[in-house]
């Protein structure tokens, strides 16, 4: 493993990639810590798990933005990134497609939020919290990602979190002022991303006027089966605060959302790994199975060896890190989360797996086994969480990541770790 890391630092233009992307995405994850202690101050609990419930809304209709081009569109990018006709053809539809899609779930999004009761509740809130959506069909990351342009995204990154770090503080001043976190988090990220996506289009000379209706046609079919699995994933990942929100109060979702923030971190960080990892194992995979999986490999076992160290300093420390964020359950939440620790190693499995199955454009089996795991999953949250509360949703997702991975494992392993073994 040690002399697999010095070749991987000896390839200089990877590990210089490497570096610029991993610092962009370190201060990606740690502005949030800096202002969430203000808002528990400020919000309280309470207002707090409101915050977590408006922007988990958010982020599942942003599912439906992206339409699978964080996977689809960045292995198309990646493959065909030589090619200035294809990579202005990708850019231009995916972006004319994600248009409608916008359009559709914002009307829906504004009756849901009207007229349904639980939300309507909340409305000013979660309308608001809408700006992050938008912030979302702005972001060019995917086609940045495909490129390898890592530059550009922690450019992207930074200049959106130091927006959303002043605005807290310059905003946020009474407990009642909850309802504008999440649209200071969508500014930051319309900004950010809107400049980074004027500079692609005149870098590359992208023209919207050569976009085809049949194109989009196609892409929206194409993208569909990969896209209805993300709907299950995201269901999974942003359901269950919603839930504790309706099962057992905002309070409780406020307790969930601090442990959620802490993890978050590493979840996030695993999903950032992946994006910067799978643009070149699926550029591999065209190549070579047996140097897509060295390379594979040598990235993502390093990287689940630092997850599982990490964890196990969240463990040691749990106490001092609850209560960094002031909550008033300290010893109760530092509890769950030395439970909650597991799911980010588990993590560090699955996702390096899933890299191999969408590589190996394995995508239906992909997509038939989100579905089922994620109902499963479901159900189980559904039916422990009003007895069980936050504890029943952990053992819930630690449940979930062991089986997934074991299915992901057993559906590649032959055309990949036994063909080249």
């Amino acid at each position: 493993m040690f002399q697999k890391a010095i070749t991987l630092f000896k390839n200089q233009k990877q590990f210089n990639n490497l570096i610029v992307y991993g610092f962009g995405q370190v201060f990606n994850l740690i502005t949030p810590l800096l202002v969430i202690p203000y808002i528990v101050s400020i919000c309280g609990e309470e207002g707090y798990g409101k915050i977590g419930v408006g922007m988990a809304l958010a982020f599942f209709i942003m599912v439906f933005i992206d339409y699978g081009s964080e996977i689809i569109g960045v292995k198309e990018v990646a493959i065909n990134r030589k090619n200035h006709e294809e990579l202005e053809q990708i850019f231009v539809t995916t972006y004319v497609a994600k248009l409608l899609l916008l359009l559709v779930m914002l009307v829906l999004a504004s009756i849901i939020f009207s007229f349904i009761p639980y939300f309507s509740k909340e409305k000013t809130l979660f309308f608001l919290s809408l700006s992050m959506v938008v912030g979302q069909y702005i972001n060019p990351t995917w086609f940045l990602q495909g490129i390898e342009n890592f530059k550009w995204i922690t450019i992207l990154n930074i200049l959106s979190k130091i927006i959303y770090l002043i605005g807290v503080f310059l905003f946020i001043n009474k407990a009642q002022d909850y309802v504008y976190s999440n649209l200071i988090w969508g500014a930051g990220m319309i900004i950010a991303y809107g400049i980074t996506w004027l500079y692609i289009v005149f870098h590359h000379s992208f023209s919207f006027s050569k976009v085809k209706k049949t194109e989009v046609i196609k892409m929206v079919r194409k993208n569909f089966s990969i896209f209805s699995s993300q709907i299950f994933v995201s269901l999974q990942m942003y359901s269950p605060i919603v839930l504790i929100s309706f099962f057992g109060g905002n309070a409780m979702a406020g307790q969930y959302k601090i442990i959620d923030q802490i993890i978050v971190i590493f979840k996030t960080y695993i999903l950032l790994f992946f994006n910067f990892v799978y643009p070149r194992v699926c550029y591999l995979l065209e190549k070579s199975k047996a140097e897509a999986l060295h390379f594979w490999k040598l990235y993502n076992g390093l990287n689940l060896l630092f997850v599982i160290l990490s964890m196990l300093g969240v463990m040691i420390f749990s106490v001092e890190i609850v209560s960094y964020f002031n909550p008033k359950e300290i010893t109760t939440i530092s509890n769950l989360l030395k439970i909650a620790i597991l799911i980010p190693i588990l993590q560090g499995v699955t996702i390096p797996l899933k890299q191999l199955v969408l590589g190996s454009n394995k995508q239906g089996t992909y997509v038939k086994v989100t579905m089922i795991i994620t109902i499963v999953s479901l159900l189980i949250i559904v039916l422990i969480t009003p007895i069980y509360h936050v504890l029943g949703v952990l053992i819930a997702l630690i449940v979930t990541e062991i089986f997934t991975s074991f299915i992901f494992f057993k559906t590649i392993k032959k055309d990949l770790f036994f063909s080249t073994s």
